[in-house]
Order: structure tokens, then C-alpha cells, then sequence
């Protein structure tokens, strides 16, 4: 029987080909990137519709910052308030208007408000971990100022480009630059074009302008600025505090350089019909391209805030933070609270002990003393804060700090020659030739105080009496002498520059090299230290207007010379303070009524080429402090200072000053050693005499090494007695005949 169902053949059906993983991956990958795209627009726009535009009355503003002592309480000073006015675009000088587009955003009248290139760096500098930088364009550049902030980070940078181009389309150009013009810093508190002309502009001659009569000096309006004029004041707005030609000739240089970058850009803008309301040519800008116009170069009217001692702090504090990245206006302007190193009792103890000196040393004479320049810097040495710093009488009358002015150091620079020695392997028992001599290659004797020879003696018996040609044997006996005493300075913290005098001659070794008191006292409290390095600095820490801290100094050691070198200094310089050129200082009482052992070291700096003694020293530490004090005289720091010497006036500085430091510094925050100012003790309980042991390897060169002039011989510097005799000359070696200022210190500065 057949089966009547038939049956029905299956109907196959094909596989599917599977996709390649490549082809997955991509088309998951432009899925999710198409994803994060209308994402991403819609949060541009979200956030474009969010952000509001600022308004230029409300919401620039400037806050005052107090700087206070150490006790974070007390107010030093406060940094002026700031001078602002605002005026109509229309009343704009059109030179400044048309300036301010060349040196900053050439596509201003064009662009949307935005650098497209400058976004696409700042967003390979967050993705890469640099700091957001960026040209920005002048409408980023104002929302920036309006909101007072120069925060370098992602987050700023995209709020800063939503704001801007949101700017860019609601609001004319005009409107934009007349807001930029009016709330730029150009430096001096000046904030704002009207105001910054008033105070770096003058008229160079008496002008009658519309009747109205102008004198010679007196500050100009923005309305009547020269292009010359115009342009450079608009320069500055790119750094004020390094363009202002008030603060020396670099800053000049560096501002003449940005003046004739920004004609360029005029000439060319001029090219392509860019200028508005003016015309500028090559021809134009020959006539004045070579040099700054006068009237910009007037130093400004110092502020009345800047006056007597506190002037110097407030300036260091102030160049100690543009040193660690603030602006002047966030330091000026941003409602800080800047703590600094500085004690007020230390301070008013130096500047007493300085003028009491001055005076005694110009005989009551006020016309005297103001030609005498003392200068006192001491730091803790545990922290290398800056406790107390005397740099002149007025900030105002003549701001050259002659605390951090490097001049010839006389004797005070032996303990370095030591220091080298120490670390070549040498003792102090170590015996160097103490007799006069006239060194290879120089035709003139080395000579020593009063005239006198000591034969062979060690390096003990050198330093303790200061004996000039004993030092200038070992400089000669040691393979590259003066390198190696080179060396050590920088370890110890001390530049040793070619600018200032440190030319690789064994006349170094007697103190022709230029030092600044403050380095000075660094480079000793590396001894006090045992070799340990602190870096100077005057802030403590800097908080903003709701108290949190935004920064604090460093407090860190690093290692400079060996320990068993710097020991062997440090014993050498207390024999000094006991028994040698430095026993007038030798009486520092503590708190506890017991005498505190010190070491330091004279200093007198005699100048052949002009037949005078034109620096005296005395440098000098106690376990807790180090104490630099210098004496100069005249508007250069080259004056004869006659008969004087490191044991005298300098000596007696340091000793008023540090029997109150000690008195009081032992419950200074840093110092804190027990409630009785134990003192401790600065060199082994055994009293050992020398920590390094003489080695096999370095001895004496066979062939010394002679001064690069060979005609010129260091000068005579401390007699042993307290009050010396007249050393007699000795040619030596010219210091530079301007003294120059080396930068305040920083927590990023460095040997």
C-alpha cells in the first residue's frame, strides 16, 4: 500500500556570513563616536545657553592683599589699592586702539572670539599633562581679566572659550575692546588705559594742548599719547613686571624689542587696510623704530606704602612670588593674604642696630651717614626663611637693597678656600707658607696685615688670624685651587659669577669675588648646618580670602659639602670668634643668661686701583641663626670707608642684633629648641680639631698656579686685634664699578 502523503523536501536554508571582527569593532567604534558627538553637541549647546555674559562694572574686581609678619596676625603692609578708570571707546586713543590689535589678536575684527588653533593646543597640552597655555584672542584674553584668575587648567580654558565666543556673537567688537582697554593690567596698580597713561606717561616738554597748558614731567592723558607713546605703553600689557623700563636696563631692552615687533605688525596691518581712523607706513615707523619715547622712560612716584625699611620686605615678597609663576595682578589684586618669613621684633632690632652703627661711624653727621650703606640679612638655619633683611633706610628716597647687592667680600670669602681644602682631603692641621711672597707669573707681593710674616703655620693658625698669603698658598698648593674653592661656594650656596668678580685667580681667595649679604649668610649657615644647604626665602606661605592655602615656601635641605668638611669650617670659625679677628663679637648672651658659642669671620676689602677700603664684614652663626652684616659707601657701594675694618662697626652690628635674636629667637616658630634657649653647642663635646683625615692621593702642586693678572696682588684685609692698625696697601684687584642686584630669593632658587 502506498502511503498517499508525499513528502515534502525541506527547504534549506543558508547561513549567514559573519561579519569580519574588524568591521564590528569599526562600526560599534562610529556608533559610539556618533553617540559622544550629539552628545557632546548637545551639551556645547546646553552649556553655550547656560553661560551668562559678564558684566564688566560687576563682575571685575580687585581685593586688596595684606602682607603680614610671621605670626600670620600682624599686618607689615598692604599693596596699594588699585587705580582703575573707564572711558568710551570713542574717546580711545585711536594709536593705542589700533596697537593693541597688532602686538595682540591681528584677526580680531574677524575672528568669532576664539582661536580655533589655540583650543586644539590647549587641548593637546591637557591630554599630554603640560600646562594649558595658549595665544589666546582679545575677547579671551577679557574674560580672563574680568574674572581675575590666570588658573592654567582645562577646565578654565573651556569655560574661558564658551564665554568668549558667546561674546563674540552678542556683543560688537567695539564694545569688547573698550572693555579689554579698561580692565588690562598694564603694571605700577595701574589697571585700564586712562589710568595706566597717567602713570607711566609724562610730557617731555611744557605743551599748551586746547588751551590747556602742560608741564614739563607731569603725567599725560591717554587722549593726547603720542603713536610712539601709545604703542609702548600698549607693549607692556604682555608682562608688566618684565616690560616696565623702570625696573632696570634689561627690562628696557626687553621692551624696546616688543616695541619694534609691534610696529612691524602696524606696517603690515597698514599693508592690508586693517588700521582703523590712521595711516603707517615704513617711512612712519623709521622715525621712530630705534628708540622708546622719552616720556615713557620717567621712573614712576614710588607709593607712599613703599616707604622706610618695610618697602624692601614688601618688594622681596613681591619678586619672590613672580619667581614661583603669580602675576602682580593676583598678587596686587587678588585679595591675598601673604604670610611672610619676616619677625617684627628681629626686624626692628637689625634696622636699630644698623642705624645706631651708621651713625656712630659718620659722627653724628646726618649728611654722612646717608652716604654709608649698611645692609644685615639672617635667616633660621633649620628652614633658611629670611627672619630679618636691612637693605637701606628708605625704599622710596633710593630702592637699591644693598642686602642682596653682591660687593667684594675681603676675608669673609677665606672660609670657602677652607671648605675646598677640607674636601680635598686636607686637616687643619694641614701647614701652608704664611710669609709675604710674590706669587708665579704677578710682579707685586701679597701682603699681610701690618706688614707681618708667619713662616710655615696651619690652616688653623691661618684662619684664626686671617693671614692673606697663607690662604693664597693653599689656593696655589691645591691642583685648580680656585676651582675647587669655586665649587664649594656654589655648594654651600654662594653664585660665583664672572660678572661679579669671580674670575678663577687665587685673588679670590681674599675676597675680591662680589657676595650679597643674604647669600653670604646662606653659604655660612651650610656650616652651621654641618654641610647641610637651606634655600632663602621671605614667604611662608600665601592664602587666599577664604584662608585655604594656595602656596608655601620650601623647607628643604640639600646636601652641599660633606659633613666632615663643613665641621672642620665650622670648628675654624669658632676659634676665630675666641681667639683671633671676630672676639669682639664673641659676647652673644641667650635667653638663659648663658653665653651662646658663635663662629664667623672679618671681613675688609681694600681696592688698589683706587686707594681705598671700599667693604667691611663680619659674618657669623650661632647654631640657630646665621647673621651676614656689610658696610659700603657712596651711590656705587665703591666709596673710601678710610681706616675701617670687619672687627669694628660690622662686628658690633652683629653683636646688637643677634644677643636679641638669641634673647628672643629661641621661641621664634622654627627655633623652638626648649623653653630655656639651651645653647647648643656648635662643634664636637670632645673639641676635636679636625674630622678629615689628610689622604694619600691630592698633595701639594709642585707647579702653582699664578693669578690671570699677574700683575695685580690681593690686598691686606684684618689684623688680629679687635681694633686694627692700618694694614698698609696692597694693590688688588678692581671691583666692578657698579654693584650689581642679584634676584630676591626663591623657592626654586638654587646655588
Amino acid at each position: 500500500m502506498v502511503d498517499a502523503r508525499k513528502k515534502t523536501p525541506r527547504k534549506r536554508v543558508r547561513k549567514k556570513k559573519k561579519k569580519p571582527l574588524w568591521f564590528r569593532i569599526l562600526r560599534v567604534f562610529l556608533i559610539g563616536l556618533l553617540a559622544i558627538c550629539l552628545i557632546g553637541v548637545a551639551g556645547v549647546a546646553v552649556m553655550y545657553s547656560y553661560v551668562q555674559m559678564p558684566d564688566p562694572n560687576k563682575d571685575f574686581q580687585t581685593d586688596t592683599t595684606f602682607v603680614t609678619w610671621n605670626d600670620g596676625k600682624t599686618v607689615i603692609s598692604s599693596f596699594e589699592i588699585q587705580n582703575r578708570e573707564s572711558i568710551p571707546y570713542e574717546e580711545m586713543n585711536t594709536y593705542a586702539v589700533n596697537a593693541v590689535i597688532a602686538a595682540e589678536n591681528t584677526t580680531f575684527w574677524t575672528d568669532p572670539g576664539i582661536s580655533i588653533p589655540g583650543m586644539i593646543r590647549a587641548g593637546w597640552m591637557a591630554l599630554t599633562g603640560e600646562e594649558v597655555t595658549g595665544a589666546s584672542t582679545i575677547t579671551q584674553q577679557y574674560i580672563k581679566v574680568l574674572y581675575l584668575t590666570q588658573e592654567k587648567t582645562l577646565s578654565r580654558k573651556i569655560k574661558e572659550i564658551f564665554l568668549a565666543a558667546k561674546m563674540g556673537q552678542e556683543l560688537p567688537k567695539e564694545s569688547i575692546l573698550e572693555g579689554y582697554l579698561n580692565t588690562v593690567y598694564y603694571g605700577r596698580g595701574a589697571y585700564g588705559l586712562a589710568a595706566a597713561s597717567k602713570a607711566f606717561v609724562t610730557w617731555e616738554e611744557t605743551t599748551e594742548v586746547d588751551g590747556v597748558k602742560h608741564k614739563k614731567g607731569t603725567a599725560k592723558e591717554q587722549k593726547d599719547l603720542t603713536l610712539a607713546e601709545a604703542v609702548a605703553l600698549i607693549c607692556i600689557i604682555n608682562n608688566p613686571s618684565l616690560l616696565d623700563p623702570a625696573n632696570g636696563e634689561k627690562q628696557e631692552a626687553d621692551l624696546l624689542e616688543r616695541y619694534q615687533y609691534v610696529l612691524n605688525a602696524l606696517v603690515k596691518q597698514g599693508k592690508d587696510g586693517q588700521l582703523k581712523g590712521m595711516t603707517f607706513t615704513e617711512a612712519d615707523k623709521a622715525e621712530i623704530y630705534y628708540e622708546l619715547p622719552q616720556g615713557i622712560l620717567v621712573p614712576p612716584k614710588k607709593s607712599s606704602k613703599m616707604g622706610g625699611t618695610n618697602g624692601f620686605l614688601m618688594n622681596m615678597v613681591e619678586n619672590e612670588l613672580e619667581e614661583a609663576g603669580y602675576t602682580q595682578e593676583q598678587i596686587r589684586g587678588g585679595g591675598l593674604t601673604i604670610v611672610t618669613t619676616f619677625d617684627k621684633k628681629l626686624q626692628a632690632a637689625a634696622e636699630k642696630a644698623v642705624q645706631e652703627q651708621t651713625n656712630s661711624m659718620a659722627g653724628g653727621s646726618e649728611k654722612k651717614a646717608a652716604e654709608i650703606h649698611g645692609a644685615l640679612a639672617s635667616i633660621d638655619n633649620y628652614t633658611g626663611e629670611v627672619l630679618a633683611i636691612y637693605g637701606g633706610k628708605d625704599f622710596v628716597e633710593n630702592s637699591r637693597n644693598w642686602a642682596t647687592t653682591p660687593r667684594p667680600t675681603g676675608s669673609t670669602a677665606k672660609p670657602y678656600a677652607l671648605a675646598a681644602a677640607m674636601e680635598y682631603g686636607y686637616t687643619l692641621d694641614q701647614r701652608v707658607n704664611g710669609d709675604q711672597f710674590i706669587p708665579p707669573g704677578a710682579t707685586k707681593k701679597i701682603t699681610n696685615a701690618s706688614g707681618r710674616n708667619y713662616g710655615q703655620i696651619s690652616l688653623q693658625t691661618a684662619t684664626t688670624n686671617s693671614i692673606n698669603a697663607a690662604f693664597v698658598d693653599l689656593l696655589l698648593q691645591m691642583n685648580d685651587g680656585p676651582e675647587r674653592m669655586m665649587s664649594a661656594a656654589n655648594a654651600a650656596g654662594v653664585p660665583t659669577e664672572a660678572a661679579n668678580g669671580w674670575d678663577g685667580s687665587v685673588s679670590i681667595a681674599l675676597g675680591s669675588g662680589e657676595i650679597s649679604p643674604l647669600r653670604q649668610a646662606t653659604g655660612y649657615s651650610t656650616f652651621a648646618n654641618l654641610g647641610q644647604r637651606v634655600t632663602p626665602h621671605v614667604v611662608r606661605e600665601v592664602r587666599d580670602a577664604n584662608g585655604n592655602i594656595l602656596y608655601q615656601g620650601q623647607l628643604t635641605k640639600d646636601v652641599g659639602l660633606s659633613e666632615a668638611a663643613a665641621w672642620d669650617v665650622q670648628y675654624a670659625l669658632t676659634k676665630v670668634t675666641q681667639d683671633g679677628t671676630g672676639r669682639s663679637a664673641a659676647q652673644v648672651v641667650c635667653a638663659n643668661g648663658k653665653r651662646c658659642p658663635i663662629a664667623g669671620k672679618t671681613g675688609t676689602y681694600y681696592n688698589s686701583a683706587l686707594d681705598a677700603t671700599t667693604a667691611i664684614w663680619f659674618v657669623g652663626f650661632t647654631k640657630q641663626i646665621t647673621t651676614a652684616v656689610m658696610y659700603v659707601k657712596g651711590d656705587k657701594g665703591i666709596g673710601d670707608l678710610g681706616n675701617l675694618y670687619g672687627s669694628g662697626y660690622p662686628a658690633r652690628t652683629w653683636l646688637a642684633y643677634m644677643n636679641v635674636a638669641m634673647e628672643y629667637g629661641c621661641v621664634i616658630e622654627g627655633l623652638q629648641r626648649g623653653a630655656e634657649c639651651e645653647a647648643i653647642s656648635l662643634v664636637s663635646a670632645s673639641g676635636r680639631k679636625a674630622t678629615a683625615k689628610t689622604t694619600a692621593g691630592p698633595k701639594p702642586s709642585a707647579k702653582p698656579k699664578p693669578t690671570d693678572d699677574p700683575t695685580t696682588t690681593p690686598e691686606p684685609t684684618d689684623s688680629p686685634d679687635p681694633e686694627p692698625t692700618d694694614p698698609g696697601p696692597g694693590p688688588g684687584p678692581s671691583p666692578t664699578t657698579e654693584p650689581t642686584t642679584e634676584p630676591e630669593p626663591s623657592p626654586s632658587a638654587g646655588p
